[in-house]
């Protein structure tokens, strides 16, 4: 899908948790609901079937629960798109990248091919199924992994095994790594790790410019790839540096070997890694396009990583380089100024050029420029999810998930836990065709459809209720995360004695139907009926921690009292929205009946 995507690694956040981040964005013309469930293994498929592609796969029998996000309509499939693991492993797949020419021809797409003519006649072909995509992805990958990089070896199995109909990103975290792979034509695939102290951004381009074949092929600390890449390359003449070294090709720039850079991308993809890292690094050198008043353009030499090159962007000074909208150099990975927050992730991934002559709600530049690039925060978009995986808690409740419905500069992320059997009904029951106010995106929706033609007269509503959300996700987080903890330690209390019990005492459970009054989740969240996976090559998990089913409850009231604040929130925004616009609206007239009141 047409996304965006922010990374950020462990020593790069504020807190030291790794964060992934993507925008989900639907094609041209379509809106697609979203909503947020929950996933038992007795639901996870055991033979997956899947919708676009027709592929059949049998999965292992031993998968874990996970939260999601998916579609709320079946027509595409289960397309989980962002989702977290009881074991806290987050995926978000997949940010829809693009691949040239040279690569599709060497290593096609797996395409499904109907049937054609009639079966017993001559000339009848059978279906061919395709490989997998978007659509499959998080079902196929997520329930039967322990760590990211177990994630990244169940992708290239299905990469080799199957292979996919569609060039993709796929994001995989824990709580010490995060792994971004890149699908290479149908069956070949890089994947590089963040570094610790870095974020990096993807714009629906391949994004990976560095890639260092001696780890990859060695001890695979930040690179992994298809076993036969380099013969790859080799065979199919895609490497493109004018100058390879004549020694062992040992570093090379995948976005120039594999990628594309096209008229399109400086309209669609490059401009928006710009805005963010300007926006990350400000003491950087950034320009506006040179027909704007930027200044020369930069040396493409000064961050030059071709095939047979040894360096690294690390050792490259980028701080000195000059970027602009359109530049193609610009970093897939680099060292924020500052730490990276929630709330830097949420204005990046709902922003829309704000600051430049290039924002569509602006009043500097032109009424081109306002328009010419594509920004970060669209109409389509149906979710944003940033997933917060946090080394300082216990593991029952280490994951949150920043969850945003909707067009995001008309919305902001509250914070829900991922470790739960059932989730609210205002984010999980989202009808696909009857719009309603009952639910979390539908109201997203209406709001950022009536504000939009009235940007400036309601911003401050939609900024105040940004605040809101925000700070009152935080403390409720701190507060769930101190319940938590005694409700644990509780658990492993009553666990020494020889009738324990993993209720919550009752000294906590009463604290906590005084501090998150609400009524339990109701009902199992998801029926994944027609869907299944792939082999699993790791270890059984461990155990639950003594006190599991106590914190879990205390995380579903958590989730439901956050979702009640929200609908509450988010009704009187909407209320504020529509009475601001009506007064603007087009026939409306000042004067009044001498008896109206």
């Amino acid at each position: 899908m047409p996304c965006t995507t922010i990374l950020v690694g462990k020593d790069a956040s504020y807190d030291g948790s790794t964060i992934i981040a993507r925008n989900d964005d639907s094609g041209s013309g379509r809106y697609d609901p979203k909503k947020f469930v929950a996933v038992s293994p007795a639901e996870q498929p055991r033979e997956y079937h899947s919708v676009i592609s027709r592929m059949t796969l049998t999965l292992p029998d031993d998968p874990c629960a996970y939260a999601m996000v998916p579609n709320a309509g079946p027509d595409r499939g289960i397309l989980a798109e962002s989702a977290v693991s009881v074991r806290n492993v987050a995926m978000s797949a997949t940010e829809t990248i693009s691949v040239n020419s040279r690569v599709l021809a060497a290593d096609p797409f797996v395409e499904y091919r109907p049937a054609t003519g009639a079966e017993g006649e001559p000339g009848y072909e059978p279906e061919q199924p395709g490989g997998f995509g978007e659509e499959d992805i998080i079902t196929l990958v997520l329930p039967y992994v322990h760590t990211a990089r177990e994630g990244v070896r169940r992708v290239a199995d299905l990469l080799e095994s199957v292979g996919t109909y569609e060039s993709n990103g796929i994001i995989i975290a824990d709580v010490d790594e995060i792994w971004y792979v890149e699908t290479i034509g149908g069956h070949h695939w890089i994947a590089r790790r963040v570094p610790d102290d870095a974020y990096a951004v993807v714009p629906n381009q391949l994004g990976i410019d560095f890639f260092d074949i001696d780890d990859a092929f060695g001890q695979q600390r930040e690179f992994m790839c298809s076993a036969d890449l380099v013969d790859f390359i080799a065979e199919h003449h895609l490497a493109r540096e004018m100058n390879p070294s004549p020694a062992r090709i040992n570093a090379f720039n995948p976005r120039r070997a594999f990628g594309t850079a096209t008229p399109k991308d400086h309209i669609y993809n490059t401009p928006r890694a710009w805005y963010m890292q300007r926006h990350l690094n400000p003491s950087s050198q950034w320009e506006l396009a040179e027909c704007d008043g930027g200044g020369a353009a930069s040396s493409a030499a000064a961050y030059e990583i071709g095939l047979g090159s040894a360096a690294s962007p690390a050792a490259v000074d980028v701080d000195r380089q000059v970027f602009r909208p359109e530049s193609n150099d610009i970093p897939w990975c680099r060292v924020p100024d500052d730490k990276v927050t929630i709330e830097d992730v949420d204005f990046l991934m709902s922003s829309h050029f704000e600051g430049t002559p290039y924002d569509p709600y602006g009043t500097t530049g032109t009424p081109e420029s306002r328009h010419r690039y594509r920004p970060i925060g669209v109409n389509r978009t149906g979710q944003m999810v940033a997933m917060q995986i946090r080394p300082y808690v216990p593991d029952a409740y280490r994951s949150v998930m920043w969850i945003a419905y909707g067009s995001g500069p008309f919305t902001t992320a509250a914070p829900f836990y991922a470790n739960v059997a059932a989730t609210p009904a205002y984010l999980r029951e989202t009808p696909v065709d009857e719009v309603s106010t009952d639910c979390l995106y539908w109201s997203n929706r209406l709001i950022a459809a009536l504000a939009d033609a009235h940007y400036f007269e309601t911003s401050n509503l939609v900024e105040q209720y940004i605040e809101d959300v925000q700070a009152h996700g935080h403390r409720t987080v701190a507060e769930t995360d101190r319940l938590a903890q005694s409700a644990g330690r509780a658990g492993k209390r009553n666990d020494s004695s020889a009738e324990s019990s993993n209720e919550p005492s009752a000294e906590s459970s009463t604290k906590l139907a005084t501090e998150l009054a609400v009524e339990p989740a109701a009902g199992p969240s998801v029926n994944l009926s027609a869907s299944s996976v792939a082999g699993s090559h790791a270890e059984p998990a461990a155990e639950p921690a003594a006190g599991a089913d106590a914190v879990r409850d205390i995380l579903e009231q958590a989730n439901e009292s956050t979702a009640a604040w929200l609908r509450k929130r988010t009704s009187k925004l909407l209320f504020d929205v529509l009475y601001t616009t009506s007064n603007l609206m087009h026939n409306s007239f000042a004067m009044s009946d001498h008896w109206t009141k």
